[in-house]
């Protein structure tokens, strides 16, 4: 017998998925957030221009004296041994968390519901409170260190991570699936010879772009006071030394650059 959604079920689904209706409640957001806006206060800064045009012209052309170069390359090493170090850390956690997340392995649908639902409530918490926010909760039980970067960034993007793994795992097509099932498949052997395999591709590559998101935050995080790419950044900023700071920017952009084609090239290895 084949069940089919109907009545008010089907109803709801129709309702949360009008375009017309999204598309007007977007539209109001917007109209709310720039009406809430005190345009009287000053939004333009008076001498901002000129601020602007001295940032710009400083890139012609940047700060690329030996020993600032020698500087803007630990600083990008030291960032990006933090981002290493969080984004394997949040895999790791996250990972785990992911797979239980999407009851793939659950053997009974009462086991489902309550594995599904509790870690993913773990992992919206966990992704809840920006990188930001942990490191000063951090702060004050490692103090200024290695290790408060390494949790701050790892234990919001194991949140991300896990809840992305368990849709990617979630979204397999059931019909490799079902062929291993009636093999006489376990659902362990189910999910390392069918979901893992086929959504390996979708996970390395939504990793990386973790990655380079690991990068830009290992490098905010050293405002904060722990030597890496921001670090440097705010000190050229606070000698006024626009120059200095661009070269950084660019040290910054070349390493997602680098990401994204390790990224590529990885991703092409396991598709030939």
């Amino acid at each position: 017998m084949i069940w089919t959604e109907t009545g008010p079920t089907r109803s709801k689904a129709r309702f949360f998925e009008n375009r017309r209706l999204l598309s007007l409640v977007l539209a109001g957001a917007l109209v709310w957030s720039v009406a809430s806006i005190d345009w009287g206060a000053g939004v333009v800064h008076t001498g901002g221009a000129r601020a602007l045009k001295d940032f710009v012209l400083a890139l012609f052309p940047p700060e690329l004296s030996p020993a600032f170069l020698r500087i803007a390359l630990i600083a990008s090493w030291q960032t990006v041994a933090y981002a290493v170090a969080s984004i394997t850390l949040a895999v790791i956690i996250g990972l785990p968390l992911g797979v239980v997340a999407s009851g793939t392995l659950a053997q009974s649908s009462r086991s489902r519901i309550a594995a599904v639902a509790g870690v993913r409530f773990l992992l919206a918490a966990m992704r809840s409170i920006h990188e930001l926010v942990w490191a000063v909760l951090f702060v004050t039980a490692f103090g200024l260190s290695s290790l408060t970067i390494i949790l701050a960034i790892a234990i919001p993007y194991a949140g991300i991570l896990g809840r992305i793994y368990s849709d990617l795992f979630n979204d397999v097509p059931e019909e490799p699936l079902r062929a291993l099932r009636s093999a006489g498949a376990s659902p362990l052997r189910v999910f390392l010879y069918g979901r893992l395999p086929i959504m390996l591709g979708d996970l390395l590559s939504y990793s990386f772009y973790r990655f380079e998101c690991a990068i830009r935050a290992a490098a905010i995080m050293s405002f904060v006071g722990i030597r890496g790419l921001g670090y440097e950044i705010q000190l050229s900023l606070n000698d006024l030394l626009f120059s200095e700071v661009w070269t950084l920017l660019l040290f910054l952009v070349a390493l997602v650059l680098l990401v994204d084609y390790w990224s590529t090239r990885v991703r092409r290895s396991l598709a030939t």
